[in-house]
């Protein structure tokens, strides 16, 4: 049997690095075109609203994300929306999950609204803070 030599190995060696390069380059895309994921911000609009204002009190807020990547920005964005009362969380406040705030009987005074996605780690607080990133609103109740 003939040698295929020293030609023959290095073009198999170029070949397989060229597959080994562009296997590594892969990247898919989003499954979805609301990022699915962390944004560097978030915002909340509006950013300050009274429930005396808005028929029936349900006050709807919007949650947009501005990522690194495209698509950004991201509006609506679906986050995990909450309410909290000076730092801690309430039930004076209903929200549902998809931004509409409701002040219930009895109600009184200024509520922090938040929307929020989480990261990776295991530190996230009650009110929007610890590895997630969130963007905040208030909320005044009569």
């Amino acid at each position: 049997m003939r040698k295929l030599g020293l030609p023959f190995l290095i073009a198999s060696l170029a070949v397989v690095a060229a597959i080994a390069v562009a296997c590594g380059t892969f990247a898919p895309a989003p499954t979805s075109i609301n990022n699915p994921g962390i944004p560097n911000l978030i915002t909340i609009s509006p950013t300050v609203a009274n429930a005396q204002n808005y028929s029936g009190g349900d006050v709807p807020f919007i949650a947009t994300g501005y990522f690194q990547e495209p698509p950004s920005p991201v509006s609506p964005l679906q986050a995990e929306w909450g309410v909290c009362y000076r730092n801690s969380p309430t039930s004076d406040v209903s929200i549902t999950q998809a931004g509409v705030a409701h002040c219930q009987s009895g109600a009184s005074g200024d509520y922090s609204v938040f929307a929020s996605r989480t990261t990776t780690c295991l530190a996230i607080t009650a009110c929007g803070g610890g590895c997630q990133v969130s963007g905040y609103a208030t909320l005044t109740c009569p």
